[in-house]
């Protein structure tokens, strides 16, 4: 049997892979807003540790947390969901 990871999930856009073995993944999500409860569309980045150097940019991957591997890395890359064109 399988164990089930704990460890949160996120899907997002590669925007950047200038860095060695690192990219930068925007997360796209809604939150309602404290006043009014209208949804609003928010965004973070996150900087991905990819030791293969797999992805590109425009690429929808799949990161996974982990431990901290840099001062600003503490996610890493899954998979590959869906090539840029």
């Amino acid at each position: 049997m399988a164990q089930q990871s704990n460890k949160r999930r996120m899907n997002g856009v590669v925007v950047s892979t200038r860095g060695e073995k690192t990219a930068v993944v925007r997360v796209d999500y809604r939150r309602p807003d404290p006043l009014y409860g209208k949804y609003v569309r928010r965004s973070s980045k996150l900087h991905v540790h990819d030791p293969d150097n797999a992805c590109g940019e425009g690429d929808f991957v799949s990161v996974e947390e982990c431990r901290r591997v840099s001062k600003t890395k503490s996610w890493r890359l899954v998979e590959v969901l869906e090539r840029a064109v």
